[in-house]
């Protein structure tokens, strides 16, 4: 029973970071997928993966195409915050804005550059 509390608490985590957003941006997302998954590809040492076409890459070409996906990897982040539930929250929340921002556009050095890495 426990761990089916700890799974709803960390999806909780991650809609309650999506829900910070502002509303204008929540509304500007198009076509994305949000997901937990248990862990991440073998051999990628990742607490989320945004895998899609960025909004500033979309054009009139762009329709009738499966969502984006980002991946939000329960396993490394618990187990590396998970002593903590408000630092694991903390934590998942960065890792989903950082995601969310890739859907944006807003590439990992831009993100380096607005200390938000």
């Amino acid at each position: 029973m426990e761990d089916a509390a700890a799974d709803a608490d960390f999806e909780r985590y991650v809609e309650a970071a999506i829900d910070s957003l502002p509303g204008d941006l929540r509304a500007m997302m198009s076509n994305v997928e949000v997901v937990v998954e248990d862990e991440p590809p073998a051999g990628q040492p990742l607490l989320g993966l945004y895998e899609g076409i960025p909004l500033t890459r979309r054009s009139s070409w762009y329709g009738a195409v499966p969502p984006d996906k980002i991946s939000i990897y329960r396993g490394p982040l618990e187990r590396h915050y998970g002593s903590d539930p408000l630092v694991l929250q903390r934590e998942i929340r960065r890792v989903v804005l950082h995601e969310i921002a890739h859907h944006f556009g807003i590439s990992d050095e831009r993100l380096r550059e607005l200390d938000r890495y």
